[in-house]
């Protein structure tokens, strides 16, 4: 025999698997390193990502809505009161409102919040309030905490303090000992948000496998077929399903018929999918209370007789009212300037609407109780 001689080799059966990777598609949320650069951006993953985080935010900022501001000098106050309904805060928006839903929107994601007092060209008023994207800014502390400077870095140079810091509005949110940024409400979340969306992925996956149904067509030769002939039953076999496949895809119906022991399977139907509402109910428990907010108002009905109670209304209050503090100074530093651009002297007071969480269905009821106690007192009083 030379080298160069055909030799007939008998080909074994190949099975193939194909499988993508399949990952989520927040894949910050995977690499996640607990530091400061580029936290923005990964808690704004983290809200695109779960829709409940994000309304939650968004009730908390028209919660701690309804700001109304009171100067000592009534001569100053209807020319104030206009104002604040009408400065503009860019992007279309007018009225200081609109101002502080977004700047406490970046204080609640990204732990502090940016912002701008805008001046005319004669600097004589004030001619917008804008906030910024809070990672613009940098602290440069100094020698006490009362003394600090905000800066900008610059490419491929040290941070440069911005111009006009008394126009400057600056609102950490929680602040830390030694950290002077303030801390993201959503800062203990990146962990079981990546847990939570790996699951999600999962189910995904688990149901274009499973509800997308695939076959498996097994053909077993009989004792008289030799291997050229299995090789080439299979190849017919294979021709003439995925033809039928085809035909169906296309909405019409097409039997598949062979000869010999074939059998077909449905790939997956034997398997279990695993149950995933006690693992993702526990981790929704857990960023919810990060929160704040009682879960039905976030539309998670996990008690038939689930309300809110007088205590969590007190709890839900209390947490508004501490956001609201928090907002004070920047809407004081505001209102005094615009005082002074005018001439006039004195401080300011600021003024928040009531929070109404009670049901008004309670109120009403209550409402009526009373009105039928003062009725049955009055006919008391009258046959005595």
């Amino acid at each position: 025999m030379g080298l160069f001689d055909k030799r007939r080799r008998e080909s074994a059966g190949l099975a193939v698997q194909l499988r993508d990777s399949g990952r989520q598609p927040f894949g910050m949320l995977d690499s996640y390193v607990p530091l400061r650069s580029g936290e923005a951006a990964l808690y704004r993953s983290i809200r695109e990502a779960v829709p409940i985080v994000d309304a939650a935010i968004w009730k908390l900022i028209r919660l701690t809505g309804g700001v109304s501001v009171k100067c000592s000098q009534k001569a100053a106050q209807a020319g104030l009161d206009r104002f604040l309904r009408t400065v503009g805060t860019g992007r279309g928006q007018r009225g200081i409102q609109s101002f502080l839903d977004g700047y406490l929107d970046c204080m609640l994601t990204c732990g502090r919040g940016l912002g701008e007092i805008v001046l005319d060209r004669q600097r004589r008023e004030i001619a917008a309030v804008l906030w910024a994207d809070p990672e613009l800014a940098e602290i440069r502390e100094g020698e006490t905490p009362l003394d600090f400077v905000l800066c900008r870095r610059e490419k491929g140079g040290p941070p440069q303090p911005l111009p006009c810091q008394e126009l400057l509005l600056f609102t950490p949110f929680q602040p830390e000992e030694g950290d002077p940024y303030g801390v993201s409400m959503l800062r203990s979340m990146p962990f079981l948000t990546e847990i939570l969306l790996k699951i999600y992925q999962a189910i995904g996956l688990n149901w274009e496998r499973m509800g997308n149904v695939r076959f498996a067509v097994i053909c077993r030769p009989g004792e008289e077929d030799g291997p050229g002939d299995a090789r080439e039953r299979c190849s017919q076999i294979a021709r003439e399903w995925s033809a039928a496949m085809a035909a169906g895809r296309k909405g019409s119906v097409r039997d598949f018929v062979a000869v010999g022991d074939v059998d077909i399977k449905v790939i997956g139907a034997d398997n279990q999918v695993l149950d995933s509402e006690v693992p993702v109910r526990q981790i929704l428990e857990q960023l919810v209370a990060r929160t704040g907010i009682p879960p039905f108002l976030l539309g998670l009905s996990w008690s038939s007789t689930e309300r809110m109670s007088s205590q969590q209304a007190d709890l839900l209050t209390s947490e508004i009212t501490a956001i609201r503090r928090s907002l004070e100074p920047a809407l004081e530093r505001i209102c005094e300037l615009w005082l002074r651009l005018h001439g006039f002297d004195g401080g300011v007071r600021v003024e928040w609407e009531d929070i109404d969480l009670q049901d008004e269905v309670e109120q009403a009821r209550a409402a009526l109780y009373l009105a039928q106690a003062d009725h049955l007192r009055q006919e008391g009083s009258g046959e005595g």
